[in-house]
């Protein structure tokens, strides 16, 4: 089966705001990382169940899991959900970050 994959507004801000982060110290860096993310995004059309769940999904009323992108201290971390057909990108969050509350969630809901 193959999944629709959709990017919440959150999601993107996210990314967003880690691009421009890359972007003023390394504008080359900073493409790659954008490209190479959304071609990881990308991967989750075929078999998302393959990734595990995220250390947040008992704070979710559904499923979350988490693809990994990166390399070594640059590895960000895809929070999604599975509904029906459709694989939504939730977060977007940096390895180092810690793991969503639920504050953090009200948080962000509240900014978009």
């Amino acid at each position: 089966m193959v999944f629709q994959v959709e990017i919440t507004p959150i999601a993107e801000a996210q990314i967003d705001l880690a691009y421009r982060w890359y972007r003023e110290r390394n504008p080359e860096l900073a493409d790659r990382w954008f490209r190479g993310l959304m071609n990881a995004i990308a991967t989750l059309q075929e078999k998302p169940q393959r990734c595990a769940l995220s250390v947040e999904h008992e704070i979710f009323p559904e499923e979350v899991r988490q693809l990994l992108y990166g390399k070594a201290k640059n590895v960000y971390r895809v929070l999604f959900t599975i509904r029906g057909a459709t694989v939504y990108a939730l977060y977007v969050r940096h390895s180092a970050q810690a793991p969503l509350t639920l504050d953090d969630i009200e948080d962000l809901e509240g900014d978009v």
